[in-house]
């Protein structure tokens, strides 16, 4: 193991995972020193690394929601594009409609999965 952010969420897993770990006599190893439940020093530093891996997720996780806050307040934030354009789409549902084509093969002819020939003809029953 060479980051401790990848271990765990949090210290408190961290810390968990590592006592279960040293129980079953597994020696773990962090960035290049094994870690000694056993040794002050080694616990000292588990800690501090933990301590720090955990405030590195806290930070990138309110950067990520600050920007995402300013991108919708722009306007910039609208989420996935749709696979199909409306004229597509329309077609899509026509072809449905006349029973001359299954969804699997309507699927295929769009390049789309069937879940989104399945809402595409949902969409067109509610208008």
């Amino acid at each position: 193991m060479t980051k401790l952010d990848r271990l765990a969420r949090s210290l408190r897993d961290a810390t968990d995972i590592a006592d279960e770990l040293t129980k079953k006599g597994v020696a773990l190893n962090l960035g290049g020193a094994v870690y000694d439940p056993t040794d002050p020093v080694g616990r000292l530093l588990f800690n501090v690394l933990g301590m720090v891996a955990e405030f590195e997720a806290d930070l990138i996780r309110a950067r990520t929601r600050e920007g995402m806050a300013i991108a919708k307040a722009a306007g910039k934030l609208r989420g996935r594009k749709p696979k199909l354009t409306p004229s597509q789409e329309k077609h899509l549902v026509q072809l449905h409609r006349t029973g001359a084509h299954t969804t699997s093969e309507i699927a295929e002819l769009f390049g789309v999965a069937r879940s989104t020939v399945y809402r595409a003809i949902q969409r067109a029953e509610q208008v």
